[in-house]
């Protein structure tokens, strides 16, 4: 029978709590299943690891381990909470970049998300932007779709996202940088191919050539269409990115539209083409930071979206003030 004060310590139904030290102990021998190889992973002694194993043992009440001579192999409780310890210290090295992060701003970690219509135009800028700016700031880039990038910022998996608004998403705080202009991207020959002050009334007749369900600038681009009096989906032939989409178009399958940014990067690939340019209004998109509200460093997200800006103003857009 327990004694009074039970297994797990303590009078009155008190309990003991396991250390870091112990989980991190833990969790290596779950990982390595060997004592020895588990010990040199982290940094302690074998007698200590094992001592630690053992007494997170005790104070949980259950056999986490079982040992042989030859071997060691996880029990079914085991297995079990070696992910709820995993989980804990991830969580607790989250609070330490966080903490780390409020110490010396732009520092440690940033999961910066990027949809695909955006990356290759303007992470040569960002990127130059950090290394030049905060040397000390760990960028970490996930390419991702906007549906998906929400996900992540909500949950925690991203930090700040960069990305086509207006989102209307609860809890998520825009951030504007820039409006950027769309053109018309043609084949040689085309009766629209290098004209200026194209009407958007144009886009009524013109066979229409988009990127795949799921990017949000095909949701734009059929906008526009309808903005422009067009009731139908375009065409059936999508492109997964603008890179193919500019190639269907050189190979005569239709035109498309391009947000300014990417032209000069997608449209030097081929001799086949040409840009035409929208009257004013030119229908536009606008690019921004999300991050979720009340995030811890907010203040940081703010400031680099202010430095972003002006590093943007080389390119074919209008930056936007911060109250835009």
């Amino acid at each position: 029978m327990a004694s009074p004060t039970g297994r797990a310590g303590g009078k009155s139904g008190a309990r003991r709590s396991p250390s870091l030290a112990q989980l991190r102990a833990f969790t290596a021998v779950a990982e390595h299943l060997h004592f020895r190889d588990a010990a040199a992973a982290i940094g302690m002694s074998q007698p200590a690891l094992s001592g630690a194993v053992s007494a997170l043992e005790e104070i949980l009440g259950v056999t986490l381990l079982e040992r042989t001579t030859r071997k060691v192999l996880l029990s079914p409780a085991g297995e079990r909470l070696a992910v709820r310890a995993r989980a804990v210290l991830d969580e607790v090295g989250a609070l330490m970049e966080e903490a780390e992060a409020v110490r010396a701003p732009f520092t440690g970690a940033l999961r910066l998300g990027v949809i695909p219509t955006v990356a290759p135009y303007l992470l040569p800028t960002v990127l130059r932007l950090v290394h030049d700016r905060y040397p000390d700031l760990d960028l970490q880039v996930h390419e991702e779709q906007t549906a998906s990038l929400l996900e992540g910022l909500v949950v925690g998996r991203l930090d700040l996202l960069l990305l086509a608004v207006p989102l209307g998403v609860p809890g998520v705080v825009e951030l504007p940088l820039f409006d950027e202009d769309f053109v018309l991207v043609t084949p040689l020959g085309h009766r629209l191919g290098g004209r200026e002050g194209i009407s958007r009334a144009a886009l009524r007749e013109l066979r229409l050539l988009l990127l795949d369900e799921g990017h949000c600038l095909r949701d734009q681009a059929l906008d526009i269409c309808r903005e422009a009096g067009r009731a139908d989906a375009p065409v059936t032939t999508t492109a997964a990115g603008l890179s193919t989409l500019v190639q269907l178009v050189a190979g005569g399958l239709g035109v498309t539209l391009l947000p300014r940014t990417a032209v000069k990067v997608e449209t030097t690939r081929s001799n086949q083409l040409l840009t035409g340019y929208f009257a004013d209004p030119a229908p536009t998109r606008r690019i921004a930071l999300a991050m979720r509200s009340g995030a811890a460093r907010s203040t940081e997200y703010r400031e680099l979206a202010e430095a972003l800006r002006e590093a943007l103003r080389p390119l074919p857009v209008r930056v936007l003030d911060a109250e835009a």
